[in-house]
């Protein structure tokens, strides 16, 4: 049997301690179905001083799935749509053609030491919907529906299993799970999308008995067993779909099957072209080199 892929992504500091493991894109694999970006943020404690937020930005082509752990962030964008974004509650917002965000500490939070840990996920729009118009939609935590089996509770964020189906509405056949699985117990986890993989949030485990270290992504190839063998309850994520219809180019905050698309996005952010978010005054700029 050929050697299972994984992943262990690289680490960097954005700032203010706010450090970020990178799994996808990777150079051996681009995406995970239609997961193009994966990005897991902390766990860190913010001090009152920490200055982490994101000023507005832009995107296209793809849809932002942000999740959190631990920790609140305020979401604004380009639309109009203001949302505190809180643990356990899925938060989709499609680009599309085009649509500027940012993501800012709550002010209520701004003057306290505070807990950050999440997942930012991108998901690439399929080729057809990649100029579909901007749109953002909020799913309560208390919305996602929960599989409940022997030491483990399955959250079923995006997707269908278990004889239960998420209300998040994706652009294609899209998959993603929130897995705690106590000391000593097992998943066996059906293959439930075409594509799929399993991240170790905090705690090794397991793949049908091989050893998976901790925020290490691996890609599965069917029905797995996930087993955890420590002391400890352990957490998990999978992801997955179905493949993309192409590749894509990725540049910056841009997501597109066609090359050319991508450097019209950046000139028109240069000359400021994209909508604004209303009532932020602030902006990141482009990278100084220039795609392609």
């Amino acid at each position: 049997m050929d050697a299972r892929l994984t992943l262990s992504g690289h680490v960097s500091d954005l700032g203010g301690g706010f450090v970020v493991r990178r799994l996808l894109p990777a150079a051996r694999r681009q995406a995970v179905g239609p997961f193009i970006f994966f990005d897991h943020f902390g766990p860190l404690r913010q001090q009152p001083d920490a200055q982490t937020d994101v000023r507005p930005h832009p995107h296209i082509g793809l849809a932002t799935v942000t999740y959190l752990f631990e920790g609140a962030m305020m979401h604004r964008d380009s639309l109009g749509s203001v949302q505190r974004i809180e643990p356990g509650a899925i938060n989709w917002m499609t680009a599309g053609s085009g649509i500027v965000h940012s993501e800012r500490t709550p002010d209520d939070l701004r003057q306290v030491t505070r807990a950050m840990h999440g997942l930012q996920l991108w998901v690439a729009l399929p080729q057809a919907l990649e100029e579909a118009s901007p749109s953002f939609a909020h799913t309560p935590a208390e919305a996602i529906p929960e599989v409940t089996l022997a030491g483990c509770r399955i959250r079923l964020l995006v997707g269908q299993g278990w004889q239960v189906s998420s209300p998040v509405k994706a652009a294609s056949p899209t998959l993603y799970l929130d897995v705690q699985l106590e000391a000593g117990c097992s998943l066996d986890l059906p293959a439930l999308a075409p594509e799929m993989a399993v991240y170790t949030v905090a705690q090794a485990l397991t793949l049908d008995g091989e050893a998976l270290p901790a925020q290490t992504m691996a890609m599965l190839t069917g029905a797995t067993r996930i087993a955890n063998d420590g002391d400890a309850p352990a957490r998990f994520v999978v992801v997955g779909g179905e493949p993309l219809d192409g590749p894509r180019f990725i540049w910056w905050n841009f997501v597109s099957s066609d090359k050319a698309r991508i450097t019209r996005a950046a000139q028109d952010w240069a000359d400021g072209r994209f909508a604004n978010v209303p009532g932020e005054t602030e902006r990141i700029e482009l990278p100084a080199k220039r795609p392609w």
